[in-house]
């Protein structure tokens, strides 16, 4: 099959860049499946699994643009990882949505969700899960005394409530994020990482913090973790309780449920490496996509997803 992939990112990204990071895992599944992948983006992209072909910028961020122009005459199917108005005549064509849409907002035409209930919350039932190339994470099985925060350090993510539980029990807690704020004790700031850091943090890591406050689409961290051999403390919001399980971490509802799992939170890193693996790799999300591409080339429509056996 010949599928191409369509972002409005230059890739790879630099940063944190999880959507981004999740493009560039699904064009290596779907070539290390033996399909050929086109992939369209802004000029600079250099993806060595992929034939780049470059689009101009202000043509990705048109969602009415016409993309034929830029499309292999031997396309079988078009996969958009950013808005569209509509696909091009002709060929089969489906849309990834990497965000919540706001209340009363239109569903792009032919949208895959990352989760079902990323999926129920827009009234919908495809959705395929997120998944990243095990090669890239360090697994470790000895951990050490720390706990970690890593995202967006805004109130939607909850890292207020990995730092208060820091301050109300002592337990050394680092936090990685894209701005810095005033911290002290044993609450440490490690700014924005990437690559080996990231990599490094995350498997030392005694457990990391997921104390969503809102409703994630996915929560990529989470199996970032788990490929790490390191365990989640999530809360119930989103797609969390369909990613994380009682053998590789703790769901809770409260600061105080979640203060009091910290306490037992150790889990098999064997078993959290496993839970990714069998669920989360970039593999498991290009075969599945290839699975919706099928169906759809066949229906012309798309199929529902399938949850993990343990989701809600």
């Amino acid at each position: 099959m010949h599928v191409v992939v369509a972002s409005h990112h230059r890739l790879p990204v630099e940063g944190y860049g999880g959507p981004q990071r999740v493009v560039v895992a699904l064009v290596r599944g779907l070539v290390t499946l033996g399909h050929r992948v086109t992939l369209l983006a802004p000029p600079g992209t250099k993806v060595s699994d992929a034939a780049v072909v470059d689009v101009p910028p202000r043509t990705l961020k048109n969602t009415a643009a016409d993309l034929r122009p830029f499309l292999p005459a031997d396309a079988d199917v078009l996969h958009a990882h950013f808005p569209r108005a509509r696909g091009p005549d002709g060929l089969p064509f489906l849309q990834t949505l990497h965000k919540n849409l706001k209340p009363k907002e239109p569903v792009p035409p032919n949208s895959v969700f990352l989760s079902r209930d990323h999926a129920r919350r827009h009234g919908r039932e495809p959705f395929v899960y997120d998944g990243l190339d095990p090669a890239e994470y360090r697994f470790r099985r000895r951990k050490e005394g720390w706990d970690l925060f890593l995202g967006r350090l805004h109130s939607a993510k909850g890292y207020q409530w990995a730092v208060e539980a820091a301050k109300q029990t002592g337990r050394p807690l680092m936090v990685a994020g894209g701005w810095r704020p005033s911290f002290t004790g044993t609450i440490k700031f490690v700014g924005e990482v990437d690559g080996n850091r990231k990599a490094a943090l995350l498997a030392r890591a005694r457990c990391l913090w997921m104390p969503a406050q809102w409703d994630e689409p996915f929560g990529l961290t989470t199996i970032e973790a788990f490929l790490s051999g390191t365990p989640v403390l999530g809360t119930r919001r989103g797609a969390l309780p369909e990613v994380i399980t009682p053998d590789v971490g703790a769901l809770c509802d409260t600061l105080d449920e979640m203060m009091a799992a910290a306490e037992t939170i150790s889990r098999d890193p064997d078993a959290c490496r496993a839970h990714a693996e069998r669920y989360f790799t970039h593999l498991v999300m290009a075969e599945e996509y290839v699975r919706v591409y099928r169906h759809l080339i066949q229906t012309g429509t798309l199929p529902a997803g399938r949850a993990t056996p343990y989701a809600p």
